[in-house]
């Protein structure tokens, strides 16, 4: 009794092909996600703390502004920066895009920030 063997054909073997489809749009919605989460500033607890104890109010544009200039503060080296609005100082870890601490500007009038390694004015 002999026993026969069959090769199989080598596209037998090859996984199925499924048609591709394209990737263009998730790498972009990636991307656009990554963006927006690099443009956003997170605020720490006792950042959170101060600005309703000492009812800082800015308005989406302003923390739009804010972490654009974070960000390019970012690329040119600073990793803590103080940032001086209108309506607030804000002590941000440019690094961690997080907000550490916010007063009033007139609180901040006369005080001393250590720490830093920038500054940024927002009008």
């Amino acid at each position: 009794m002999g026993i026969n063997i069959h090769p199989l054909p080598k596209q037998a073997m090859l996984p199925s092909s499924k048609p591709k489809t394209s990737t263009q749009k998730p790498v972009q919605a990636f991307q656009s996600i990554l963006e927006q989460k690099q443009s956003t500033l997170t605020l720490t607890k006792h950042a959170e703390q101060r600005m309703v104890e000492r009812n800082i109010v800015m308005n989406e544009s302003k923390w739009h502004s804010i972490a654009e200039q974070v960000e390019k503060a970012k690329a040119k080296g600073i990793t803590d920066s103080l940032v001086l609005t209108d309506e607030a100082a804000l002590v941000v870890s440019a690094k961690n895009q997080t907000v550490i601490t916010m007063m009033n500007r007139e609180e901040a009038t006369e005080k001393i920030f250590t720490n830093i390694n920038g500054t940024i004015i927002i009008d």
